[in-house]
Formats: C-alpha cells, sequence, structure tokens
C-alpha cells in the first residue's frame, strides 16, 4: 500500500514527531511505501509558546520525510494534497485544530483519489478555543475514517462527524534510554513531575498535595512552562516549599531523561483530563512506578498497588492520601519491584491493522 502521514516530524520535538516517525518506520517495515509531508514552519510562535524544534534527533529519523508545508503558504497545501492523489491511504496526524485549514487546503488538492484518515492525538484540546469545535467539524466531515486513542475520544469523535470512528491503543513511540543509568534500592524521598506544564495537567493540584504529604518528600518539575511560571513559583513560596520544590523549566533533551527518572522513587501524573499519554510507559521503561489521577486511560495503564497508585482527579487530598501511601514503610521498594516495561509489539501490530483496515 502507498501511504502518506502528514504531520510533524525531526526536526520538530515532542511526542507527536515522535509518533508520526515511528509509525512510519513500522508502517515501511511491514512492507508498505510511505513518505511522511512534514513542515517547515508548523504554527505562527504566538500559538506554540514553547520551543519548537530541536538540533539533534532523538531517535532515528524516518528517511522519507519531505517538508514541504509552510503555514504561511495556502498554495503550498494544495499543491501537497494533488502530489498524494496516487496514494493509497493518506493520513492527516491532528495535534490540534489549528492544522485544520492546512488539512482543507490538503483535501482539496487531493480531491478524492485517495482515502483520508483523520488519526487524532487528541478530537478537541484539553483547553479551548470558541474555533476548535467547528475547525475539526469541518475536518471530520471531509474525512473517510477517524482513529482515536480512547473511547472518550471515540465518543467525541462521534459527536462531531457520521464518519467511521476506531479506537486502538496509543502504542510507546518516545525513545527509550539506550544506557542504563545505575540505581540503588534505596528511597530518594523524591518525586518527579514531567512534560509541559500546563493547566490541565495539574501541577497545582501535586504542590498542594505535597504541601499536605509527608514532609520530607521533594519534587522535581522539569518540563516546559506553557505559561504561569511566576504563578507556580508563587505558589510554591505560599505554600511554604520554598525548599523542597525544584523547577527545571525548559525542554528537556532525551539524553536528560533517565538520570531524571533515576533520582526519583515515582512519577506522578495529577492531571485534571487526559487522553492518552507516554509518559507512564516511560516511566516504566526506567523502572519508576507511578501516581496517576483516574482519566483518561491512566486507570488501565497502572495497576493500583502493583506498579503505582491511582487517585481521583482535581483532589488535592485524594493525592495527598495517595503520596502518604506511596511512602508508608516498604512501600516505595515494593512498588518498584512491581514494575515491568511493557511488551508494545502486539499493541503495535494492532494500531497498524486498524490503521490500513478497510474503512466503511
Amino acid at each position: 500500500m502507498r501511504i502518506a502521514i502528514v504531520g510533524p516530524a525531526f526536526p520538530y520535538k515532542g511526542g507527536g514527531a515522535h509518533h508520526t516517525t515511528e509509525l512510519a518506520h513500522r508502517l515501511s517495515a511491514a512492507g508498505h511505501s510511505v513518505v511522511i509531508e512534514s513542515w517547515r514552519a508548523q504554527y505562527p510562535a504566538f500559538l506554540y509558546p514553547g520551543q519548537q524544534t530541536i538540533s539533534e534527533p532523538e531517535g532515528e529519523p524516518f528517511p522519507g520525510t519531505r517538508r514541504r508545508l509552510d503555514w504561511r503558504r495556502p498554495d503550498g497545501w494544495w499543491r501537497t494534497g494533488r502530489t498524494l492523489r496516487a496514494c493509497d491511504l493518506v493520513v492527516l496526524a491532528v495535534l490540534s485544530p489549528v492544522q485544520v485549514p492546512s488539512y482543507l487546503g490538503i483535501l482539496k488538492g487531493l480531491r478524492g483519489r485517495a482515502r483520508v484518515v483523520a488519526l487524532c492525538h487528541n478530537v478537541l484540546p484539553h483547553e479551548r478555543k470558541p474555533y476548535d469545535r467547528p475547525l475539526m467539524k469541518a475536518l471530520l466531515r471531509r474525512v473517510d475514517g477517524v482513529l482515536v486513542h480512547s473511547e472518550q475520544q471515540g465518543v467525541l469523535a462521534r459527536e462531531l462527524a457520521s464518519r467511521p470512528v476506531r479506537v486502538a491503543e496509543m502504542p510507546a513511540h518516545l525513545p527509550t534510554p539506550t544506557v542504563a543509568v545505575a540505581q540503588d534500592d534505596g528511597v530518594r524521598r523524591r518525586l518527579l513531575f514531567f512534560g509541559i506544564v500546563r493547566p490541565y495537567k495539574g501541577l497545582d493540584v501535586l504542590l498542594r498535595a505535597l504541601a499536605n504529604g509527608p514532609d520530607d518528600v521533594s519534587l522535581t518539575v522539569a518540563g516546559e512552562f506553557w505559561g504561569g511560571l511566576e504563578e507556580t513559583r508563587a505558589l510554591i513560596t505560599e505554600l511554604g516549599l520554598s525548599g523542597r520544590v525544584e523547577l527545571r523549566p525548559g525542554y528537556v533533551p532525551a539524553a536528560d531523561v533517565p538520570a531524571l527518572f533515576a533520582a526519583s522513587d515515582a512519577l506522578v501524573l495529577p492531571y485534571r483530563s487526559a487522553t492518552a499519554s507516554q509518559n507512564v510507559w516511560m516511566a516504566y521503561e526506567h523502572g519508576v512506578p507511578v501516581i496517576a489521577t483516574r482519566v483518561g486511560g491512566f486507570a488501565d495503564q497502572v495497576r493500583d498497588g502493583v506498579d503505582g497508585l491511582v487517585c481521583e482527579p482535581d483532589d488535592p487530598g485524594s493525592l495527598a492520601d495517595a503520596l502518604k501511601r506511596f511512602y508508608a514503610p516498604g512501600e516505595p521498594e515494593r512498588l518498584r519491584s512491581g514494575v515491568r516495561p511493557v511488551d508494545h509489539e502486539p499493541v503495535w501490530a494492532a494500531y497498524l491493522e486498524t490503521l490500513t483496515g478497510t474503512w466503511s
């Protein structure tokens, strides 16, 4: 099958670029002829306040990657669609409704000559703008099928358009550690919050829980702040946590990730809402248990009381209780011993079969 994936790839960073690239590698290994149509300019800077690109690839770039799309050149969107008419399948990787105008331009260039699937990382953003729903509705009504990563997202997609919607678990696609970091069996009394900091991820909830949890436990916050850095610093001071919270704002290169996990007893995911996240799998690859809220797929990924703990979302008291449970004598060691890296080959096989199967 001739397949084109339209989405971010190196030098763009982050989970979306990694997913696009790994998907291309997997489809190619399965015998398909694959290209990635990526971006030379994906978003205006004011829509993406973080660092958009990196200088060195994290993981193996896909050799069949073209970087011709530019948010400033609508004529290029149509031309790209025209070049993809010979494809059997075009996959539009949807990370934000901001991409929709360019994808509509590509669809216009395609003129229905290829089957098109919208691969939605999120059908709608966690923090929504008035234009998000009409844009996504316009896109989903014009494709042949929609692939989402949770049943909740499937319900949302069906509300927006009467197109076939399929649900497939998102398999692991972030770079895994190539060099092991030496770990001992001791308890570090330190937790980790990792990744882009946005309101829906609940860092403020974690800080309030930390203030009411064990008073000798510290926290490292490592990731880009999409606003709210000064407010976070003020909250840390207000809660009396200045000596217990280390802020490391900014993008964390893949080479620095193993040491962060090695210095932590657990990864904490205090999200208010979620669809799918790679961070649980990343923690398990590093041998670290997870404390997560009961949103999205976390309750399915984390085995409560075996390799982590699950608590209620947007509830500092519930999370504080989970921190106390985690640090009961012998619990950090016991939960760490229950962590096992997940075999993602069957997950990837099912994902590819769902994507490339018949849509009707």
